[in-house]
This record gives C-alpha cells, sequence and structure tokens, in this order.
C-alpha cells in the first residue's frame, strides 16, 4: 500500500479489508506493507521499496502531498510488471504519470495540486466550473452509486465478467476530456466510461503490455465484504499470487 496517510492506517481500513478479502477469495493471505510514498520519488527510493512486492495498491487521498511519491511508485510498477491498482486519486495518478513519461506531456498535472497548470489531464467537471469559481465547494463533489460501461474485451470486462459495473464514488476531479485521445494514443486505455461516454472510470494498460495495470475513479473497497471479493481486488491478489508464481520458477531455475 502506498499512501501518505499510512501512520493513520485506519485512514485506509475499508482498503485494506478489501484486500483481505480478495485473499479469503483465493485462500491465501494477504501480508500489507505499508510504504510511504514521499519515499517512492526517485527510482532508488522506488525500487528500494517496491522491487520484492507481489502487487502494489495506490489508495485514494486529497491534496498535493506525497503526490509525486505516488507517481513514482507507479512509473516503477508500470515499467517493472508489478501488478498495481489504483483507486480514485490512484487512477489520477496513473493518467498523469503516463502522460508525463510516455505521452510526452512533461508538465502533465491536476488542476487541484495546481490551478495555474498548462496541462491538467485531470480537472474538474465542466459543468462545476461555475460552482467552483463561486467558492461553492460542498456542491461539487460526486457522490454515490454510479454504473460504468466497460469496453468489450477490456481487463475491466474480465474482471467483472460483464461490459458493465456500479460502483460508489467519493471525489471531485475527473479525466480531462481534453486529452484523452492524445494520452489513449500512446497506449492508455480508458476501458470505462459512463453511460454517456463523457467520464473516464477505468483505465488500463492492455494485458499485452502488463500483467495487471489498472485503475477506476470509483471506490470498490466501499462494496466488498469478507465473503464477497469486489473483483478489482480479487483480481490484484490473482495477479499478485501468479507474479509469486512466476518468481519462484525464476529464483528455481
Amino acid at each position: 500500500m502506498v499512501g501518505k496517510y499510512i501512520d493513520l492506517p485506519d485512514a485506509y481500513l475499508s482498503v485494506t479489508e478489501a484486500l483481505r478479502a480478495g485473499g479469503i477469495a483465493e485462500s491465501t493471505r494477504v501480508n500489507i506493507e505499508w510504504i510511504k510514498s514521499d519515499e517512492c520519488e526517485n527510482p532508488e527510493g522506488a525500487k528500494a521499496h517496491l522491487a520484492e512486492l507481489d502487487a502494489i495498491c495506490i489508495p485514494g487521498g486529497f491534496g498535493i502531498r506525497g503526490i509525486e511519491g505516488k507517481l513514482g511508485a507507479l512509473k516503477f510498477a508500470r515499467e517493472n510488471q508489478i501488478p498495481t491498482l489504483g483507486l480514485c486519486l490512484g487512477l489520477q495518478c496513473m493518467v498523469i504519470e503516463y502522460a508525463r513519461n510516455v505521452t510526452g506531456i512533461e508538465d502533465a498535472t491536476s488542476s487541484e495540486f495546481d490551478p495555474e497548470g498548462k496541462n491538467p489531464v485531470i480537472a474538474t467537471m465542466a459543468e462545476q466550473v461555475d460552482k467552483l469559481a463561486a467558492s461553492d465547494m460542498g456542491g461539487t463533489m460526486r457522490l454515490g452509486l454510479y454504473e460504468a460501461k466497460l469496453e468489450k474485451g477490456s481487463l475491466a470486462a474480465e474482471i467483472y465478467g460483464s461490459e458493465s459495473a456500479s460502483e460508489r464514488h467519493r471525489h471531485r476531479y475527473e479525466v480531462n476530456n481534453h486529452y484523452r485521445d492524445q494520452i489513449g494514443q500512446s497506449g492508455l486505455v480508458f476501458s470505462g466510461t459512463s453511460p454517456d461516454g463523457q467520464l473516464v472510470e477505468y483505465v488500463e494498460l492492455p494485458k499485452s503490455v502488463h500483467p495487471y495495470y489498472i485503475g477506476t475513479q470509483a471506490h470498490p473497497e466501499f462494496r466488498s465484504r469478507p465473503t464477497r471479493s469486489n473483483p478489482m481486488f480479487h483480481g490484484l491478489v490473482k495477479a499478485a499470487l501468479e507474479r509469486q508464481k512466476q518468481q519462484k520458477l525464476f529464483d528455481e531455475s
């Protein structure tokens, strides 16, 4: 777990329980290592903390602190084939990292972190701009259960076993539609959207590129139960076990 609130692990309680439920679904125990995102900002720090892990989860949060470390962790996980799940802000960081390091938008950012940034690949929904300008922050969050349509043949559709998924949301910022085509053309797949196609709900890398690299704008941990693991977390644990298996075979050879 790479986050900025790890000194207060209860802040991630629903995520840790969802990860453990994913382990129950696979009859295995999930051992969680708590990693401060600040310590993964540079390649050396990311390698020191992440290289031996079977999977990585980037949870949600607010504010700029720790963001560069999350981006560093995601870059390492993406380049080194480590199964990775991004939740809410985790998805947003996936988009920023990919935009910077693959698409070539070196100053890609979120308007949450840099309101004056020239390339906010993450921004508020267009219909909220007037409210934000009036400082009416209370009404600008997307809250509650929302349906997403999933691209046929995508990892997301495979995970859910369906071309539709409904998860709970709690966030203010979205993928900026202005950049979707540019980032998509460089390889990141926007595999799930709102039914009208206007809001990005899932991003991923194809399985031909990475074994399990997926993020959701939602909070699937809210719908996980000990006896009914959420598909996103179950999928992460399955990918982690496969990586562990492959590593053992490599070590024995």
